[in-house]
């Protein structure tokens, strides 16, 4: 792949500068390719591309946006193969989980932004004025890399719904998936400058983008420590953000004949995509008095998780994105051993077998008191906490007891109970019994998780101004 040009204003155009960055395959540490990295010039030129686009975007008909998605999506299906494959390299998934869901969720946004277009009203009476919703504009997009597709196209199809233009920045560790991204735009033949693509690093491109006149909002997936960078850069012309950031989410297992099931499903949802989801249930929160069963239980189902080589089709983890990833990892496991914490299974250092790759050894740890710092900062690896509450009060309380409010989740036969401590844990999306729904589902966060919501009708209002038309 051709990843030392941007896409901008409809072409595939030369950076700038020279300036590249080295792509590292994770499961081998070996170079795959190189990534051309932008500047403010290359930021300009793609804000100026979208904000002359916004004035064709802007005008278009509910049909002309549902044909492009509709055009995007078709192609997208072609690529598919494609896209799992780059998304298996970038970031070391295994074939069945970027076959599988990694990939999968572009289409099923896609679908769900032309759903929601379909039926949107975007102009209505509403007692004795007239209500009119209208595209904000030019969209600056920071993506992640941890679900790289997930994330870039839960963006731009509410944004091109809405009739907005696009200036996408994809992670610059997994850049290989955002660009097949371009090459399906590419082929979908929008208009022009619809969707702009620049890669480069957060505090050059990124910084850029946020601070610059001429975007409208900024839409940011990633650490909480770079959402507030990109808030504090937006700031200076007050543009609309809209931020998903990290998490450190409870699982809070009931204490009934379903501890089992719940337990095992808790261990195998934290380990899954390698614990680099920021929705993970990394915080379980267990009956005191079967604090021990629990570790047994957990235990027990983590020697069923396979560590392997992404392209074995048996391995349900494969490596960290990167050797920053791996070191942090290592470096909070090791504080939890010396926090005291009682290390149930796995470790600092590498699975048995790997000498090479950024493989991580699963990690359970039991004991763990909610102050630990294994307990309060978001890992971003295959580790689960184990934290023993006296009742429910108490584990409600824990629950809530965090900087962050992403995800929660709470697990046992009786679902009117489930419900009740659902309404009371503070968090944007509370899964019961590891239910999903999907792309249907609002996703975003409490306190410092973030603030504003994607996916369906509430992705949609994320792209949108609403005026007040009144007559006299």
């Amino acid at each position: 792949m051709n990843l030392t040009k941007f896409y901008i204003n409809g072409e595939f155009v030369d950076p700038s500068s020279k300036e590249t960055l080295e792509i590292i395959n994770p499961a081998t540490e070996e170079k795959i390719g190189v990534v051309a990295l932008g500047s403010t010039i290359d930021v300009d030129k793609a804000v100026y591309s979208a904000r002359k686009a916004f004035n064709v975007s802007s005008k278009l008909s509910k049909k002309d946006r549902l044909d492009i998605l509709e055009t995007i999506r078709e192609n997208y299906k072609k690529r598919y193969r494609d896209v799992s494959e780059a998304i298996r390299l970038e970031m070391g998934a295994p074939v069945k989980l970027a076959e599988g869901s990694q990939t999968a969720t572009g289409l099923g946004h896609l679908k769900t932004a032309m759903r929601v277009l379909e039926k949107h009203e975007f102009e209505y009476k509403h007692e004795d004025y007239i209500v009119r919703e209208e595209p904000i504009g030019v969209c600056g997009l920071i993506t992640p890399w941890n679900w790289p597709i997930n994330q870039i196209v839960s963006k731009f199809a509410p944004a091109f719904a809405a009739g907005c233009t696009v200036v996408l920045k994809p992670s610059e560790i997994a850049p290989l998936s955002a660009m097949i991204i371009a090459e399906i735009i590419h082929e979908s033949q929008i208009p022009p400058g619809m969707f702009n693509l620049v890669n480069g690093l957060g505090n050059v491109v990124g910084e850029a983008m946020s601070s610059h006149k001429d975007i409208d909002m900024m839409s940011f997936t990633g650490s909480t420590r770079g959402g507030v960078a990109v808030a504090k850069a937006s700031a200076s012309n007050v543009k609309r953000v809209s931020q998903e950031l990290g998490g450190k989410s409870p699982n809070l297992i009931l204490d009934d004949n379903s501890f089992t099931t719940s337990i095992t499903n808790g261990v195998i949802h934290v380990m899954g995509n390698s614990g680099q989801s920021c929705n993970a249930p990394t915080r379980m929160l267990v009956p005191k008095s079967r604090h021990d069963e629990a570790i047994t239980i957990a235990k027990s189902a983590l020697e069923k998780v396979k560590v392997g080589d992404p392209l074995d089709l048996n391995s349900d983890l494969g490596p960290l994105v990167s050797k920053n990833q791996f070191d942090k990892v290592q470096k909070l496991i090791k504080k939890g051993i010396e926090e005291g914490a009682n290390l149930v299974a796995g470790g600092t250092g590498r699975p048995s077998g790997y000498e090479k790759g950024f493989y991580a050894r699963p990690t359970i740890f039991g004991n763990v008191s909610n102050q630990m710092v294994i307990a309060k900062e978001e890992i971003f690896g295959p580790v689960l906490a184990i934290i023993p509450y006296d009742d429910l009060e108490e584990a409600i309380s824990i629950a809530n007891d965090t900087i962050y409010g992403l995800a929660a989740y709470v697990t046992g036969e009786d679902q009117e109970k489930c419900l009740a401590i659902s309404r009371e844990l503070r968090a944007g999306q509370i899964s019961i019994n590891y239910g999903s729904s999907g792309p249907s589902a609002p996703f975003g966060g409490y306190k410092q998780s973030g603030n504003g919501r994607e996916k369906a009708e509430w992705g949609l209002t994320e792209f949108l101004e609403v005026k007040a038309i009144m007559s006299s």
